[in-house]
């Protein structure tokens, strides 16, 4: 599993209209300029292709930042393996 920072970038380069180094895991992820639901969509693909893992929308409902969807993504991922 990549670290929270590779994490990032990973959604930065799907979020194109973002500059890279712009997103900090402490930032509530509804706070990415333009954030819709096609952004919810394109986050959830990105997790599923780069990670395997499928986020819900409750994830996401329950998540407040970037770091809060890094950290189930992790989890769910380790999850997994076991």
């Amino acid at each position: 599993m990549d670290d929270i920072n590779a994490f990032i970038r990973k959604i930065e380069v799907e979020f194109e209209e973002i500059k890279e180094g712009t997103l900090k895991p402490s930032m509530g992820y509804k706070d990415i300029e333009g954030w819709s639901s096609m952004k919810a969509l394109i986050l959830i693909a990105t997790v599923d292709s780069e990670y395997g893992v499928m986020l819900r929308g409750e994830d996401l409902t329950k998540a407040n930042t970037l770091q809060d969807i890094y950290d189930v993504v992790k989890s769910k991922k380790i999850a997994k393996t076991v």
